[in-house]
């Protein structure tokens, strides 16, 4: 509730208000995504609990606040695509079945809620604020790089050993994949829910689209 108030305020003040103060919002929440992204690696590392298995930033939300963060600064239209696409049809699943078994206030609950949020936020504001929406070709675009994507870490996953993206199992704590049945299948039926997704998000501005030509 308080990520779609806070959102909601911010996307309609730098609409309304754009000018270097939101060049300065876009930047803030850009460190601030970096910064809690980065913040895990010290803190497994002095726990002794690093592991190229477990501890790599290479998970679909990890590697999307990145881009969104990046997509923050320059506004590339390719960048914010991906930040929107991933960071509401991914990140924003992630906070409604979260693979976390600590609790608030330990530093793996804030870390998790603080990135996922602010990658959320970012996307968001990216195609509202800033008016940064999908082009033409969107859903086709990141359909195959996600696949791209995909197909890269399950490389990862073979060499390490780690299930990153779950490929290899689904999260202990449960998630939406629990209803797609078992390995290999809810992969399919997580590819299958990945395109509806795509052309979910992708509507309101195709439809836009549709009434300008």
């Amino acid at each position: 509730m308080a990520l779609i108030l806070v959102a909601a305020v911010v996307c309609i003040a730098v609409r309304r208000r754009p000018g270097r103060w939101a060049d300065g919002v876009a930047a803030f929440i850009a460190v601030g995504i970096v910064v809690a992204e980065l913040s895990w690696q010290p803190y497994v590392l002095t726990n002794h609990q690093w592991s190229p298995a477990s501890s790599l930033p290479v998970q679909l939300c990890d590697v999307g606040g990145f881009i969104a963060a990046l997509a923050l600064v320059t506004r590339q239209a390719l960048l914010a695509e991906v930040a929107y696409f991933w960071g509401l049809g991914g990140t924003a699943q992630a906070l409604l079945t979260p693979d976390l078994r600590d609790h608030f206030p330990s530093f793996p609950y804030i870390q998790f809620y603080a990135t996922h949020d602010l990658v959320v936020l970012a996307a968001l504001l990216l195609v509202i604020g800033y008016r940064v929406t999908p082009r033409a070709g969107a859903v086709r675009r990141i359909f195959f790089l996600t696949v791209g994507f995909t197909l890269t870490i399950a490389g990862v996953d073979l060499v390490t050993g780690g299930n990153y993206m779950y490929l290899r199992r689904i999260p202990a704590g449960g998630s939406l994949l629990n209803l797609l049945g078992p390995w290999p299948w809810y992969i399919v039926g997580g590819v299958l829910l990945a395109v509806l997704a795509l052309f979910l998000l992708d509507a309101p501005f195709a439809l836009r689209r549709h009434r300008r030509e």
